[in-house]
């Protein structure tokens, strides 16, 4: 099939929403972080309180996922990518004017459902319009790189209108960007009628919805409370019991269930999210952790910190862009080990920085070492994580892989704050710190070795087929017209 210009053009406008789409969830969480003092100055939050700016957002993000992906399956991709557009517009209105620390939480939360609803539906999209290999592989990294520039330009944004506007602007910076992407969407995309009937199954959406949450929340408790505390154990208790109802209601009981258990019925994608809960925690060493060494340790500020991430940045995009052109050619492993050595050598140089290190050879070198890990393994696992699924469930297998990462990415954080805080002690002195963040380095050193030994049960040769399957035929941007037609419909 040779794609002719009109439907180039209809590709282009699909790809472009859905990574602007995935631009804007990613600045929001990452443009924060250099306001928050002056957030807690002007509000009059608490220590405690003011983590709930960023967990408010987190919790809901993650704990609704799922639901999200379901939703965007039952009711329309378009229709839930509009609405969760919308409803991610408003609620950052609603932060930037907000005059109590109850109304930002709130509004942070509200922001956490929108993300939740947007980002399994832009899976959904790709999945469902782009034809398996090349053009699906492209379209893949491109929105994994939107993602790193959403993250690059929000670190040093953040900085920028907090300093020289308000932190407000923090919020309100989303609200000319979601207005546009709604009337993109709406004037382009014409709604009519859902593609495919059916109801929500709500036993499934509570228990998981609610199982997830709890999760969550308990492992964010160890910010503040030991992980044997009641305070701890009795959410993340309470998670797992309501996780393992959700697995018996999907299994046995739900007509219609949110999670259908075919969908571990393909290996790719099974092992792909268990990566992907593995790949948070790479992740969050690297970006979080790699930030707090540029601060407490080398004396940085918040602002020059993120311009120092900006370098790596940069190099994940490229290269996540560079390894989606490469897929369909090496397949899923090669390019997850190839980045798995690159995390290996990144961690190992990164874990020998102290108070005495110099920033070019001490945190630019291995971080862009473990970018080019990044690159290589985000884009490819996201892309084997959603390969060879029914269209109709492109949406919630798009929540798995997300909500797979993001589970990941917080459990990972508080066990690395835990062992960094015990190895550094009651401290503060730079050495002390830097001895801790080492640790957490190593750790993330040792989570690289299990990505590479799960992803040999990858299966391969037919995630490279699923790949390869239209490279004959395509030709730059390729979509499936009728596949643009029917998100018209939805």
């Amino acid at each position: 099939m040779i794609w002719n210009r009109t439907e180039t053009r209809a590709a282009w406008l699909v790809l472009a929403l859905a990574c602007a789409c995935q631009f804007m969830v990613v600045l929001d969480v990452s443009i924060i972080n250099v306001a928050l003092p002056s957030v807690r100055r002007d509000l009059g939050f608490t220590d405690a309180g003011l983590a709930w700016v960023v967990n408010g957002y987190v919790l809901a993000f993650a704990g609704l996922m799922l639901l999200g992906g379901r939703a965007a399956d039952l009711f329309g991709r378009r229709r839930v990518l509009v609405a969760g557009l919308g409803l991610f517009s408003l609620a950052s209105l609603g932060a930037g004017l907000a005059s109590t620390p109850e109304l930002l939480v709130g509004a942070r939360a509200g922001q956490g459902l929108g993300g939740a609803m947007l980002a399994p539906a832009t899976l959904a999209v790709i999945n469902t319009c782009f034809p398996a290999g090349p053009a699906r592989a492209r379209a893949f990294g491109a929105w994994s790189a939107s993602g790193g520039v959403g993250g690059m330009v929000g670190a040093v944004a953040g900085g920028v209108l907090t300093t020289g506007l308000s932190w407000r602007w923090v919020f309100l910076i989303n609200v000319p960007i979601g207005v546009l992407l709604v009337a993109v969407a709406m004037t382009s995309l014409t709604a009519a009628r859902a593609a495919r009937r059916g109801s929500l199954d709500l036993a499934g959406a509570v228990t998981g919805t609610a199982g997830l949450a709890a999760l969550v929340y308990g492992v964010m408790q160890t910010a503040e409370h030991a992980w044997g505390s009641a305070r701890v154990l009795a959410p993340v208790l309470a998670g797992a019991l309501l996780l393992a109802v959700f697995l018996l209601v999907e299994k046995h009981f739900a007509a219609a269930p949110m999670m259908p258990f075919r969908l571990f019925e393909h290996r790719g994608v099974a092992v792909s999210d268990v990566l992907l809960v593995l790949f948070g925690g790479v992740a969050v060493a690297m970006w979080f952790f790699s930030s707090l060494l540029m601060q407490n340790v080398l004396g940085f500020s918040a602002l020059a910190a993120g311009l120092g991430q900006t370098p790596a940045a940069v190099t994940f995009v490229v290269v996540a862009r560079l390894a989606a052109g490469r897929l369909s050619r090496t397949g899923v492993r090669p390019l997850i080990l190839a980045g798995c050595a690159g995390f290996l050598a990144g961690f190992g140089w990164l874990s020998r920085a102290d108070a005495g290190s110099h920033y070019v050879t001490g945190v630019l070198g291995p971080t862009l070492l473990v970018a080019v890990g990044i690159g290589l393994v985000f884009p490819t696992l996201m892309a084997s994580a959603t390969a060879g699924v029914a269209p109709g469930d492109a949406g919630i297998v798009g929540g798995l892989a997300n909500a797979a990462g993001q589970v990941g990415g917080a459990v990972a954080l508080a066990v690395y704050a835990t062992v960094a805080a015990a190895r550094a002690g009651a401290s503060p002195a730079p050495a002390a710190l830097a001895s801790g963040y080492e640790l957490v380095f190593g750790l993330a050193a040792g989570v690289a070795l299990a990505i590479a030994a799960v992803s040999l049960l990858l299966p391969t040769r037919q995630l490279t087929l699923q790949f390869n399957q239209d490279t004959e035929h395509d030709q730059g941007w390729g979509v499936h017209d009728g596949n643009v037609r029917e998100l018209r419909r939805q």
